[in-house]
């Protein structure tokens, strides 16, 4: 007996509905291998442009805008956050550390803490806006949190190593939390970027897809080539990208 409830869905709404759910493993693999948890939220990204792939071809639901942007805000909100409190932990500890004296190591702890949580609320205050303004328009004020946590999957992936437990070089704890707190008040800033054509939206895709599923250097090459194209639109997007 079908539910009348989920009879209100559609096939995108499922789309999105998993894309939810990646974002809660995408948290749970941040607590056990980092990579991971990079590669989960790629393909949480995957999944936020199938799901609009599906509603062109069988429609959408008066629900879909609301669904998509409740699981953006879980695998592109929480999850990116996440990522960066656990790598800000391994390297520094907890913010604990400062009831024993001021020290320069609780003091990045503490901001390990405070820089993920501005960023979530920035990810919610752009979502909720998106959805009440902007989801009829084919341009969106403020960097996607699609595209914010595309740029941190693909910096983790570029430099990780499954043997590493901890992020070094330019893909450190320190590099991650300043990645954060400059994406955080973009997300939320008065710049236009228009929408990805179909093309060009595919090609992210693949990308993606090859960064997510390839082994060793090949899905590390992947995953330069996405860092680039993602950093490129992020720059370039608003004055250079044409619009429809």
């Amino acid at each position: 007996m079908r539910s009348r409830f989920l009879g209100r869905l559609g096939p995108a709404d499922a789309v999105t509905i998993g894309n939810a759910g990646l974002g809660f493993l995408a948290v749970v693999a941040a607590s056990i291998d980092i990579g991971l948890a990079a590669r989960v939220v790629l393909l949480g990204a995957i999944a936020d442009g199938l799901d609009g792939v599906v509603a062109r071809k069988y429609g959408g639901t008066e629900a879909g805008p609301y669904l998509d942007s409740l699981a953006d805000v879980a695998t592109f909100g929480v999850a990116p956050a996440f990522l960066v409190a656990v790598v800000a932990r391994r390297e520094w500890g907890t913010p604990a550390s400062l009831l024993s004296g001021i020290s320069t190591d609780g003091l990045l702890a503490l901001a390990g803490v405070l820089v993920p949580a501005l960023y979530v609320a920035a990810a919610v205050t752009r979502l909720g806006i998106y959805t009440a303004y902007q989801t009829d328009s084919d341009e969106t004020v403020g960097v996607p949190t699609t595209l914010a946590a595309t740029i941190f999957g693909a910096t983790v992936l570029t430099g990780y190593r499954s043997t590493e437990t901890v992020l070094v070089g330019f893909h450190d704890a320190g590099f991650l939390l300043a990645l954060a707190a400059v994406l955080t008040p973009l997300m939320v800033w008065d710049i236009t970027y228009p929408d990805l054509h179909a093309q060009d939206a595919l090609v992210m895709g693949v990308v993606q897809a090859g960064a997510v599923l390839l082994p060793g250097l090949y899905g590390r090459g992947f995953a330069f080539g996405l860092l680039y194209l993602a950093l490129a639109y992020l720059i370039l997007g608003p004055v250079l990208y044409w619009r429809r």
